[in-house]
């Protein structure tokens, strides 16, 4: 049990850093906080609200991973190198992917209750 909560404290922590430091981090936050209540207007079943939060939730982790690999990248060398350019536009890619899920779920979901 105290493993679970050193890691959770731990969890908190970097959630709390990327807060703090990552203005993609709180810009993606705060598209949660109002996509939750949203998701009950657009839709009565709740494994589609599962769904539309999850994309959301998924986007958050995708940009955690992200910033901890461009703060990894900027440790390893904070001079401009061609190889670590590729190792964060991979990243950068990763959210957009991420993002694009999301939207996609969320205009599907978005038709369906104007339809």
């Amino acid at each position: 049990m105290d493993r679970i909560v050193k890691a959770f404290f731990n969890s908190a922590a970097g959630l709390s850093h990327a807060m703090r430091y990552e203005l993609a981090v709180r810009q993606e936050v705060l598209v949660l906080l109002i996509a939750i209540p949203v998701s009950f207007f657009l839709t009565d079943n709740c494994w589609k609200r599962l769904a539309l939060v999850g994309v959301l939730l998924i986007v958050l982790m995708v940009e955690l991973l992200n910033t901890a690999i461009e703060a990894l990248s900027d440790h390893v060398t904070p001079d401009a190198h061609p190889h670590i350019r590729i190792v964060k536009d991979l990243g950068s890619a990763a959210v957009f992917m991420a993002l694009t899920l999301a939207g996609l779920t969320w205009l599907v979901a978005l038709v369906e209750r104007l339809v």
